[in-house]
């Protein structure tokens, strides 16, 4: 038990500990975060790439911490072939609405720093990430290769779920004693926790963003820190104390040896004056009883009767 607290402890200290990227650059809404990514994506669009080839995309150093890849994919080739794309695998039957001819799957992957912007946008109190956000967005890809007008369309997979596989990006794989729950956000603020698939396996019925979560360990109460001034007279008041009542307990001490020492001489002083004198008869030394101040008297006189 105490190695799960201590375990769970570091989890959250590790957490903490890089600073909050999302901060420095002053974006807080995760919804613009969305959007200034696939602004970047749409702009480093390259025509020549083939359709369904994932590749890579290169974001700004101020967006540092944040990798992202994208595929360009024809809806009906996507319904009748799926998709795998990093973390997410699109299994067959999966539908893009609308889309007039193409999509494109944008993937993210925000990292620990970036991954902190749902808790301002989330309520995730009682929890804790163990995984950076992954993200799957699509838009729609026009009818040419050139992007002018990208706006956001849904992928649907009611009948095989999307699975998001986090066992290579968390903190913890497999460890006993944690259970670790899918999160998922969706548009509306609100997050969705479930039980996953497998060991770090998600799954989802449309696009979104997804991560793992484990519940924190209940938070140790508070010290109140005591002033210095505060301990150094709390200390010379103790100490002023503490020197009184040794004080009291030595004088009490020398009174009750002194007592004692006072009986002792008046009962000796009695004994001399009460004892026995000592008298020589013949060669020997005897106690001897003082003279009696007063000579007996006998009570009833002789009374000589003539016969």
């Amino acid at each position: 038990m105490g190695t799960l607290f201590f375990l769970k402890f570091v989890l959250v200290s590790l957490a903490l500990l890089p600073s909050l990227q999302a901060e420095i650059q002053g974006i807080k809404s995760s919804r613009l975060l969305d959007l200034l990514i696939r602004d970047y994506t749409v702009k480093s669009f390259n025509k020549h790439l083939r359709t369904g080839t994932v590749r890579t995309v290169h974001l700004p150093a101020n967006f540092s911490g944040i990798k992202v890849d994208t595929a360009r994919f024809r809806c009906g080739s996507l319904r009748r072939y799926g998709a795998q794309v990093k973390e997410f695998h699109l299994d067959i039957g999966v539908t893009v609405q609308p889309c007039a001819e193409r999509v494109m799957l944008v993937r993210q992957n925000l990292g620990y720093n970036w991954s902190s912007i749902y808790y301002a946008n989330y309520d995730l109190s009682g929890y804790q990430l163990i995984s950076p956000v992954l993200g799957l967005l699509a838009y729609n890809a026009g009818t040419d290769i050139n992007i002018s007008n990208p706006y956001e369309v849904v992928i649907v997979a009611r009948d095989k779920p999307i699975t998001i596989n986090f066992s290579n990006i968390t903190r913890v794989s497999s460890v006993p004693g944690i259970r670790p729950l899918c999160a998922s956000f969706e548009g509306d603020g609100k997050v969705t926790l479930k039980t996953p698939k497998s060991p770090g396996v998600c799954v989802a019925t449309r696009h979104g963003h997804f991560g793992l979560v484990i519940e924190m360990p209940p938070s140790m109460p508070e010290r109140k820190k005591i002033s210095r001034w505060k301990v150094v007279v709390g200390s010379s008041i103790g100490a002023a104390l503490g020197a009184f009542l040794l004080g009291l307990l030595l004088v009490a001490m020398l009174v009750k040896v002194k007592k004692k020492a006072m009986m002792e001489e008046l009962e000796r002083r009695a004994y001399e004056e009460e004892a026995l004198q000592v008298s020589m008869v013949g060669h020997i030394r005897a106690p001897t009883a003082s003279a009696t101040r007063t000579t007996p008297i006998i009570e009833h006189r002789y009374i000589h009767y003539h016969s």
